[in-house]
């Protein structure tokens, strides 16, 4: 009892000079608040950056692969031979798709480079990403309809002037109008709206994503556009993702037979799966974890000196104070946990305010990239942990320094 009382009264000493010093206490908070907001922040928005990119590659399937040219090796100074052209022709993404036996959908497309959509006297941005596609092109991009269908097989072969329209597009052009049956021009060239692409939104909408895309026809970009040696990537989504590793096989060794490539002759073109990228941008995603948490350690570690700082100009301030404590027969030990408790106090504070502007800072990127509210519930544990260290440290040295005072040198200081 009596232990749990001078605890209480310690906490309450504590407290008492927090406010005593408000200022000095709330820049050394300030400071923590810094490191702990560095910390949780970062990891929150990496978070729901993870999920928003997880969630948008679960909609397109990881099960997809994408036969694209290869570019030149220069390595060592010497220049890789290339058989082919350094791109794909048309005729021969054609005639892969009519070959490819593999149970699979296979679509071919073309980017035909950013273009300004009109509709009467209202316009687009001059960076809407016009596509040239074929019938299986919105299913292998993961792209939904809200409104209208998908290309048919005869507007295909025919080269019909049909577009397919995303959503920002289509809110720019017509606002409450049904764009369904309406015509767009491009270029000039009109194209009969047959759908609209549902939102996308979330992460994979950075820099435009299927919201500001316009799909035509591959046949019609072919016969509009006049582009310099066009490229055409295949992308072939296999019926099951077991199949994967023999579809990718199989596609191999069908496209150097259409490359009319010979068994000793390099591999000209290359076979990424959809997943590579989102590998790529996890591992990304954790570079930037490294850094915010080695920018945050370090702010952690200027604020503990700080903290030390403070607790020790605490104790000097306090001497007589100590001195008076210890004549009452306070032990050693209980005036030792009373600055131990004042830091600790001080340095979760601090992690408190760090916790929670951390979280908010980091779901209004989540926010942004529509990946809904994260709690990064282990930063959050870590953080209050991490803060109890720090105050335990830069309070240790100052508690015992106070616990180690004469007393009666105590009373005696001015």
């Amino acid at each position: 009892m009596k232990v749990a009382n001078f605890a209480k009264e310690n906490v309450r000493l504590a407290l008492n000079s927090i406010r005593t010093n408000r200022l000095r206490s709330i820049l050394t908070m300030s400071i923590i608040a810094i490191g702990i907001m560095s910390l949780v922040g970062i990891f929150t928005a990496v978070d729901a950056l993870e999920r928003s990119v997880t969630d948008s590659f679960s909609a397109l399937g990881t099960n997809n692969f994408t036969i694209s040219p290869k570019t030149r090796d220069t390595k060592g100074g010497k220049r890789e031979r290339l058989i082919n052209y350094s791109y794909i022709p048309y005729s021969q993404a054609r005639e892969f798709k009519e070959r490819y036996k593999v149970p699979a959908t296979v679509s071919l497309q073309m980017r035909l480079g950013g273009q300004t959509i009109k509709h009467k006297s209202l316009k687009t941005n001059p960076n809407i990403a016009l596509i040239g596609i074929d019938e299986n092109g919105l299913t292998v991009a993961g792209a939904d309809l809200v409104q209208g269908r998908n290309f048919s097989t005869t507007e295909i072969i025919r080269a019909i002037p049909v577009a397919v329209i995303g959503t920002t597009v289509a809110s720019t052009l017509f606002k409450k109008e049904n764009p369904i049956g309406k015509y767009i021009s491009i270029k000039s060239g009109r194209y009969q709206v047959i759908g609209v692409l549902k939102a996308q939104g979330g992460a994979m909408s950075f820099g435009g994503g299927l919201d500001t895309r316009v799909y035509i026809p591959i046949t019609t970009g072919r016969a509009k556009f006049s582009i310099s040696r066009p490229n055409v990537p295949i992308t072939v989504m296999p019926s099951s993702y077991e199949e994967q590793a023999h579809a990718i096989s199989e596609a191999e060794a069908l496209f150097r037979k259409i490359r009319k490539l010979r068994p000793t002759d390099q591999t000209d073109f290359t076979t990424e799966k959809s997943d590579s990228f989102l590998k790529t941008m996890t591992e990304n995603l954790a570079a930037v974890g490294i850094a915010g948490t080695a920018i945050g350690l370090i702010t952690l570690l200027g604020a503990a000196v700080g903290l030390l700082n403070i607790m020790l100009v605490s104790v000097s301030e306090r001497t007589r104070e100590i001195g008076t404590r210890k004549a009452l027969g306070a032990k050693p030990k209980y005036i030792r946990q009373q600055f131990l408790f004042e830091s600790i106090i001080i340095s979760q504070m601090g992690g408190i305010a760090g916790i929670i502007l951390g979280i908010l800072i980091g779901n209004l990127v989540g926010v942004i990239a529509n990946a809904g509210f994260v709690v990064p519930w282990m930063w959050i544990i870590f953080g209050v942990v991490i803060c109890l260290v720090v105050g335990v440290a830069a309070g240790y040295l100052p508690a015992k320094k106070a616990a180690g005072l004469d007393p009666v040198e105590a009373l005696r200081h001015e």
